[in-house]
C-alpha cells in the first residue's frame, strides 16, 4: 500500500505526557500538549509543509489513551505502523485497529503491540465507556 490512511488513531496502555510530548516532537515536529479539557490534550505537528492536527484522550477505553492524527502527513501509512513506533518510542503496551475499516469487519478485532516488539491479533470488545 503507497497510500497513507487519512487518518491514525492507536490507543496507548499509559499515557506519560512528557514522552509523548518527546516522540511526537522527534516524529512530527509537534509542539507540547496543551490540556484542553479534563482529560483532551491537543498539539499540531508538521511534516513536509502539512499541518498535522493530534488530540490525545487520556481516559478513552479500558484505561487506554486515544492518540489521533487527523491528516494523512503523517510519517506512519498505517495505524499498525504508527502503533509499532509508538511502542518503541514510548516503552508500553499500544494497541490499534487491525487494518483499514470496512462495514462487516470485526469491530472487536486490534492489533497488540508491545515494547518488545511482540504483537499479535486480539479480541478487544467495546467495554461501553
Amino acid at each position: 500500500m503507497d497510500e497513507n490512511y487519512p487518518d491514525i488513531e492507536i490507543y496507548l496502555a499509559h499515557a506519560d505526557i512528557e514522552r509523548i510530548n518527546t516522540w511526537l516532537n522527534d516524529a512530527i515536529q509537534a509542539l507540547p500538549l496543551t490540556a484542553r479539557g479534563k482529560s483532551k490534550w491537543l498539539t499540531t505537528g508538521e511534516r513536509n509543509g502539512n499541518d498535522i492536527p493530534v488530540m490525545l484522550v487520556t481516559k478513552a477505553a479500558d484505561g487506554f489513551a486515544s492518540l489521533w492524527f487527523d491528516s494523512p502527513a503523517t510519517p506512519w501509512s498505517s495505524d499498525s505502523d504508527c502503533a509499532r513506533a509508538a511502542a518503541q518510542a514510548l516503552g508500553c503496551e499500544v494497541r490499534c485497529s487491525l487494518g483499514g475499516w470496512q462495514p462487516g469487519d470485526d469491530p472487536d478485532r486490534f492489533l497488540q503491540v508491545l515494547p518488545d516488539g511482540s504483537e499479535g491479533a486480539i479480541d478487544w470488545p467495546d467495554s461501553g465507556t
